[in-house]
């Protein structure tokens, strides 16, 4: 696992509940800023130009490398939002790093 490069993690959601995703969203922040994390591009769907892509918005969140990303997620501050997350919306949650 590297830990000199850039790690992201690309979330596409399918908002079921607009109302608890607010509140999800809202509370993500603080929770990615201890490891580094800075919100890339949050955004929705306008078209697809090749494939199939269910989902209406994506998010993209920038760690300084992998142990970070990792951590972020499997954090207990995360890992407290995911009931609320799993009520709020249907989401992947993907990691990437560049190499």
């Amino acid at each position: 696992m590297s830990s000199d490069t850039p790690a992201y993690v690309i979330g596409h959601i399918t908002v079921k509940d607009a109302e608890l995703f607010a509140e999800y969203r809202a509370q993500v922040p603080g929770t990615i800023a201890p490891w580094g994390g800075e919100l890339v591009f949050r955004g929705a769907k306008y078209c697809v130009l090749s494939g199939e892509h269910d989902h209406h918005d994506t998010v993209v969140i920038r760690f300084p490398d992998q142990n970070a990303l990792e951590g972020w997620f499997n954090s207990e501050a995360y890992q407290a939002l995911i009931p609320l997350r799993t009520q709020a919306a249907d989401m992947v949650l993907v990691g990437y790093s560049e190499g």
